[in-house]
């Protein structure tokens, strides 16, 4: 009895043993094959406890999800010679298990064989382009072109291309620092230049105000020389009435001027008479 309790155990464990690798779990986001002997028997895409041979079959896992793929950044040399620092990520599905696992098998090779594909395809692409054009409108047919190349070369490992894109596309490091190093060279003849055309501009108009106000000062001297040669003659003309009219008033008029000179400065010494010809007005009054 005891050694029948003891077969039944044995066999129980075997059973449950047996049945644990008979079973096996296809979940939402999976989809499998079924190996046998290394070769695929049968393609499961429902999700679900399913049956395989134990020990003789195993099952592989894909996912069915849209996976990503962000290759690292890769210089690519445009149709115009330009040198690039091109940055682009790709989301793919796996639609074809049988195919994906016959070429590829796991998802890290397909990982590296679509990374192969996407730079090749982003350097075929590129490659016939300038910058210009890159640039310009006809961006989204070049990126068309690009996800149209990657999705057909994609289709030979059961590969679905949903998008490729271009993060971000700068021109090497070395060549923005010639790139700056030029703008800035060219900016300092800019500002040499214009410097000296405003110097040149300065000298101008100095020079021109110089010359205005010289010949406006001239001007006035010399309209200043007519105003006082008229004033002179126009005096001349006054004394000369005044003096034919009144000799008295001139002999007066002289005198005081004699005066004024005479007495004018305080240091002047003078040893006159009283009755000198020199003090007539002053011991008679003008008639």
């Amino acid at each position: 009895m005891r050694q029948l309790k003891i077969f039944l155990s044995v066999v129980a464990v075997v059973a449950v043993f047996v049945l644990a690798n008979a079973l096996y779990v296809v979940n939402q986001a999976e989809q499998a094959i079924v190996l046998q002997f290394g070769e695929p028997v049968r393609l499961v895409k429902e999700p679900g406890l399913k049956i395989k041979i134990p020990f003789i079959q195993k099952v592989v896992f894909y996912d069915t999800r849209l996976l990503d793929l962000d290759p690292p950044a890769q210089e690519v040399v445009l149709n115009d010679k330009k040198r690039l620092d091109v940055d682009s990520f790709t989301r793919y599905k796996i639609v074809d298990p049988l195919k994906f696992y016959q070429t590829v098998r796991y998802e890290y090779q397909a990982e590296s064989k679509l990374k192969e594909i996407v730079n090749s395809s982003v350097r075929k692409i590129l490659g016939r382009i300038t910058l210009q054009e890159l640039l310009s409108k006809q961006r989204t047919q070049i990126m068309k072109d690009i996800s149209d190349a990657v999705k057909t070369d994609a289709q030979m490992i059961g590969v679905s291309i949903a998008d490729v894109r271009i993060r971000r596309a700068d021109l090497p490091i070395e060549v923005l620092q010639a790139i700056n190093a030029r703008m800035k060279t060219e900016r300092e003849r800019d500002a040499k230049e214009f410097r000296a055309e405003g110097n040149q501009q300065a000298q101008q108009i100095r020079a021109t105000a110089d010359k205005e106000s010289t010949i406006i000062k001239a001007e006035a001297a010399k309209q200043a020389q007519i105003i006082r040669g008229q004033g002179d003659q126009e005096a001349i003309n006054i004394w000369n009435n005044a003096v034919q009219n009144d000799l008295e008033f001139y002999a007066f008029y002289r005198t005081m001027l004699a005066y004024q000179n005479a007495l004018a400065n305080g240091e002047t010494s003078m040893v006159l008479s009283p009755e000198s010809e020199f003090f007539k007005y002053f011991r008679k009054p003008l008639r």
